[in-house]
């Protein structure tokens, strides 16, 4: 692997655990549109029995090489770097300029589930109905009501490998997810505080959820390809409806630093949000961003064919 390969995996990890942290956004999306979703999970589902013999062994270079190790690291070295440091950039966006940076993924999520609309082969009354169901099931966990849950360890342990799960899923925000399990904010709040024990137990549940659920949809896209896919595009439309730039909070909670912070809210319409909260609307800015994001999504597309095409050529 180059040094500029391995540059723009760090930077591709680094756009998913920015969208990890963030409820309502998918890191499965972004390493959908960026080009890396089934290498990362071929990459995962190679962590296997035959991994673990090759490293009981002291075969390290073999084990390396069986779990496309430099792959993994670049991707993950980035999604490591964005959740303790560049989350605060993206906290920042969504506190001061929530409608700007919900409009751009807006956009985004449009394109990207456009340009999954084409992997589907053939469509069909069974894929039209996988579309259907990830529609819904996506758009049902973006109006579930948060739940109080148990800080016991096992509970801390199900809830990373069921956010890993979602986590690898376009369109199915893992942090949303561990915010309806109501281990968002204590999670959080463990890597602020460097909470060693806690973040041991959750990243073990995480490693768990990943190798297990990574297995189950690799296979799916190699032998049910379409069906697979259409449900994919389904989870990423659906979740529009919690990426929506306007929005009435209808009910809030006190965050660990005393602050209200929204947890139920509903979608309005930007003349409704100007009238209830008195605040502009901001529907340019709004509509600019959102073709921002829709063109920097077909952007990568075109130039990803054209460096595809420039190495079949050479």
């Amino acid at each position: 692997m180059n040094a500029s390969r391995y540059i723009l995996l760090a930077l591709k990890g680094c756009a998913m655990g920015m969208a990890d942290v963030v409820p309502g956004v998918s890191g499965g999306t972004i390493a959908f549109i960026s080009g890396i979703y089934e290498e990362l999970l071929d990459s995962i589902r190679s962590v296997d029995a035959t991994a673990l013999k090759l490293l009981l062994k002291g075969r390290f270079a073999d084990f390396w090489r069986h779990i496309n190790g430099r792959f993994l690291l670049s991707v993950l070295a980035g999604i490591a770097i964005a959740i303790f440091s560049l989350a605060r950039l993206m906290t920042y966006l969504l506190t001061n300029h929530p409608i700007a940076i919900w409009s751009f993924f807006f956009g985004l999520i449009i394109a990207s589930a456009v340009l999954v609309a084409r992997q589907v082969g053939h469509w069909n009354w069974k894929t039209l109905l996988s579309f259907a169901v990830g529609a819904a099931v996506a758009w049902w966990i973006t109006i579930a009501t948060p739940a109080e849950t148990p800080n016991d360890w096992w509970f801390v342990m199900l809830s990373g490998a069921i956010a890993i799960c979602a986590m690898i899923l376009p369109g199915i925000s893992g942090a949303f997810i561990l915010l309806l399990l109501g281990k968002y904010q204590y999670i959080m709040q463990a890597v602020v505080d460097l909470n060693i024990p806690v973040m041991a137990i959750f990243v073990v549940g995480v490693a768990i959820g990943i190798i297990s659920f990574s297995h189950l949809l690799s296979w799916l896209l190699k032998h049910r390809h379409d069906l697979t896919v259409a449900l994919l595009m389904g989870f990423m439309v659906g979740s529009l409806n919690k990426v929506w730039p306007w929005k009435e909070v209808v009910e809030t909670y006190v965050d660990s630093h005393g602050k209200v912070q929204p947890l139920v809210e509903s979608n309005i319409l930007p003349g409704t949000f100007e009238t209830l909260y008195d605040k502009p609307a901001l529907l340019a800015e709004a509509v600019i961003l959102c073709v921002v994001g829709f063109l920097t999504i077909y952007g990568i597309e075109t130039l990803a064919h054209f460096i595809a095409s420039r190495k079949k050529e050479n």
